[in-house]
């Protein structure tokens, strides 16, 4: 199965929150820190009580990067614990020259196994061509980011009277002819969503900014809903998986999913 029909199944079932294991060793339960490996004892916890209401899972691979051969350890193990069907994005958020990307196509795609990986566009299409090679993968690229530095480049405005991020866009759906782009797009700002939700076409869309950095859920939701798209996954990552620290969190993190979910469908207007 490809990852674009992972993805379609997903979004056919009306899920659409992405579960973002940016797991931090200083914001786990305490309890945990007695395991072997607190890191994947705490990711096996929130994927059992959340596999069943995802639409996908997004690591941050910085995370597990920062630990060494420990970290990538924990990273391997735990995209092994999330089921096959899940689908998986490797927030790597590489991109650079031809062969170099190649091995970084290889290592997200081949030796981690992931579905999905995010990509800067900085350095022109010959630094994304190894990973859109990956027909059966999705890559999201970078457009516009739910940081505050957002503004320094991707709102620049260009002598054609677009922002550097509706170039981006633009461009993205000029090289999508093996249909596996997509596009990061931050949810902060519902205004720039609709005006830009046009330029979307039919790239799935990964938007991080709800819950802690303030997007609002609904607003997303009845702004796809408007447009009539539904390929889209907002990213929820600490707001999800640290909104409780004791010994039965995994209950709490279950019921906070099933309340995205529920109010995602109150948006849809079900």
């Amino acid at each position: 199965m490809t990852a674009a029909e992972k993805l379609r199944i997903k979004i056919n079932q009306q899920k659409h929150i992405t579960v973002g294991l940016d797991t931090d060793i200083k914001k786990i339960p305490q309890h945990l820190l007695n395991e072997k490996d607190p890191i994947l004892k705490f990711n096996e916890i929130i994927i059992e009580n959340t596999f069943e209401f995802a639409a996908s899972y997004k690591i941050n691979f910085a995370f597990y990067e920062k630990e060494g051969l420990k970290g990538f350890e924990s990273l391997k193990k735990t995209i092994e614990l999330i089921p096959e069907d899940a689908f998986i994005i490797g927030d790597a958020k590489r991109g650079d020259i031809g062969n170099t990307s190649e091995m970084y196509a290889i290592s997200a795609f081949e030796h981690f196994n992931c579905d999905a990986v995010t990509l800067h566009p900085y350095m022109g299409l010959d630094s994304l061509e190894p990973f859109i090679n990956f027909k059966d993968k999705i890559s999201f690229v970078l457009a516009l980011t739910s940081n505050k530095g957002a503004s320094d480049f991707e709102k620049l405005k260009l002598e054609n009277g677009k922002y550097l991020f509706q170039e981006v866009i633009d461009t993205v759906n000029k090289w999508n002819e093996n249909k596996n782009l997509g596009i990061v797009f931050g949810a902060t700002n519902t205004l720039e969503l609709e005006e830009n939700i046009d330029r979307f076409d039919d790239l799935p869309v990964l938007l991080p900014g709800v819950g802690a950095q303030g997007g609002s859920l609904e607003d997303v939701v009845k702004t796809f809903n408007k447009n009539k798209k539904e390929n889209y996954l907002i990213n929820v990552s600490r707001s999800l998986i640290y909104i409780n620290d004791g010994i039965n969190f995994g209950n709490f993190v279950k019921n906070e999913i099933k309340n995205l979910n529920d109010r995602v469908r109150i948006s849809l207007g079900e």
